[in-house]
């Protein structure tokens, strides 16, 4: 897609790099990811450069080194903590150890409200500060446009440029002018006025999407869930009955989901094809109990199946994927790709076997900006609404072991689950929720007799995106009529449990 007018955030590996994204794209301004030692050429499409924060300091011997010769004193740059102390470390400057590590909450207690980068915020709000280094001795042409009651050099500006420096962070919610702060930087500053909207992002790729299909055939595999959804409109909307869509059924969905999705898709017109291949999976989990093993032939099997049913579908060039920019910055991350924590369970390995061309409509968007683009392409808030669920389905919700037994266990408790969430006005509130089939036993009392069952943990976690999640405080009173229901409908539970881990250290599934 070709842009008029962006911001490009370096990143030097922090943890708060997106959010920074997440922030200045929520001022209707597009902005993208790079990791700082692939910097892109730099065209009149940037129009800013944000330098972000980083685990290192600049006084490591391995600290990242960028190379700002495309565009500093040519373009207006914000650095942001790391960002701030390298560019002032490579002016010349003095970059030290704090002498009490700077973490937590502090408030601008002196700021430059004549400075563009300021203005408008009050004296005394309040920021966040994440940082073990501090710029002790500022390099001459540095001038200080904020400070803390311990940072003395909380902010800074270079002279006769638009270089900027802070030490705290403004992307963070305790940061609480630190939207502003951004707003300042992007609008004012660099000048962009803000025309990336949900609808102006559809209007684009629809028609971006026709010309380059032209008048091939693609094929899309749909899961049910947001991503490909919206995919699946956009192509629709753009090439209408050029595009099938494949959706298999694994036997490992939701109780009564493959069903209710097919009935979903076509009230919405698309062109859908079911594929109940139920005991193709099953049969190959059998007895297969380690979790990355699953995965892998939960992968080779959705390979197997979608290529067979793709090929009944004559001269298909294109392979379409609900690809987000999560996914993206991902593989091209400040460490390069990431250690596999797990194998992604999508369609990899199908271009390549069906010598397909590759289409992701998405892949600049965000989770929240996907479901955007949605409602304005007149999805049902029921479909956009839904929570995220892993494409290996409740294989890796059931510890262990897969049988059909198992998997009849678990949709049933997983159905009063999120039934009753919804009921009760709950489920709206949360991102993500599921039930867990764990490998054990416990024993139970039922009437007079002593039972030995199965023990089921119930999940629900907050999260934007599902980098980080925190667990929700469901009430009580909701928990225990769950647990009651749960364990006097579903035979073969007898013990109910509650997950109360965060992401990180957990993650959101327990495979």
């Amino acid at each position: 897609m070709v842009l008029e007018e962006k911001i490009l955030i370096l990143d030097f590996g922090s943890q708060y790099t997106q959010l920074i994204a997440r922030k200045i794209r929520e001022l209707n301004v597009y902005c993208e990811i790079h990791p700082f030692n692939h910097i892109p050429e730099i065209d009149n499409s940037f129009k800013g450069v944000v330098l972000s924060g980083s685990p290192f300091s600049v006084r490591d011997e391995n600290a990242p080194v960028p190379d700002l010769t495309q565009f500093k004193g040519k373009l207006p740059v914000l650095g942001v903590c790391y960002g701030a102390q390298y560019l002032a470390h490579e002016a010349g400057g003095e970059v030290q150890p704090s002498k009490h590590r700077e973490y937590g909450r502090a408030n601008l207690t002196s700021i430059d409200n004549n400075n563009e980068l300021f203005k408008g915020i009050k004296l005394n709000t309040q920021v966040w500060m994440s940082h073990g280094d501090t710029i002790i001795n500022m390099p001459e042409t540095f001038n200080i446009i904020a400070s803390t009651d311990d940072v003395k050099n909380g902010a800074f500006q270079i002279s006769n440029e638009k270089t900027y420096g802070i030490q705290f962070h403004p992307e963070v919610y305790h940061t609480t002018e630190g939207q502003k702060l951004l707003e300042n930087f992007v609008r004012d500053i660099c000048g962009l006025t803000g025309t990336w909207t949900a609808a102006s992002f559809a209007e684009a790729t629809i028609q971006e999407l026709k010309e380059t299909i032209g008048n091939e055939k693609v094929v899309l595999g749909l899961s049910g869930g947001v991503d490909s959804s919206v995919a699946a409109v956009l192509l629709d909307k753009a090439i209408g009955n050029q595009l099938t869509c494949i959706f298999v059924n694994n036997g490992l969905l939701r109780k009564g989901e493959f069903e209710a999705v097919l009935e979903s898709y076509k009230d919405m017109g698309l062109n859908v094809k079911g594929v109940d291949a139920s005991d193709n999976f099953l049969d190959e989990l059998e007895g297969v109990s380690e979790p990355e093993e699953k995965r892998k032939i939960i992968g080779r099997v959705f390979i197997e199946v979608f290529d067979e049913e793709a090929k009944a579908i004559k001269n298909v060039k294109w392979l379409a994927q609900g690809t987000i920019y999560p996914d993206v910055i991902e593989s091209v991350s400040v460490k390069g790709p990431s250690a596999t924590i797990k194998s992604h369970h999508n369609v990899g390995g199908l271009p390549a076997k069906m010598n397909l061309k590759i289409i992701e409509p998405l892949k600049l968007l965000f989770k929240d900006e996907v479901r955007r683009v949605g409602k304005t392409l007149g999805i049902s808030q029921k479909l956009l609404g839904r929570h995220p669920f892993p494409g290996p389905g409740l294989a890796i919700r059931i510890l262990g072991e897969i049988t059909r037994e198992k998997v009849r266990i678990l949709q049933e408790v997983d159905s009063i689950y999120i039934n009753h969430m919804k009921d009760e006005g709950l489920y709206d509130n949360v991102w993500q929720a599921g039930a867990i089939l764990l490998p054990i036993q416990s024993v139970g009392v039922m009437g007079d007799e002593r039972t030995y069952e199965q023990v089921v943990a119930l999940r629900a976690v907050s999260s934007t995106d599902g980098m980080t999640a925190d667990w929700v405080h469901l009430p009580y009173e909701f928990l225990s009529k769950v647990s009651n229901k749960i364990i006097n409908n579903v035979k073969g539970v007898n013990r109910v449990v509650y997950d109360i881990s965060s992401k990180p250290p957990a993650t959101i599934e327990w495979e």
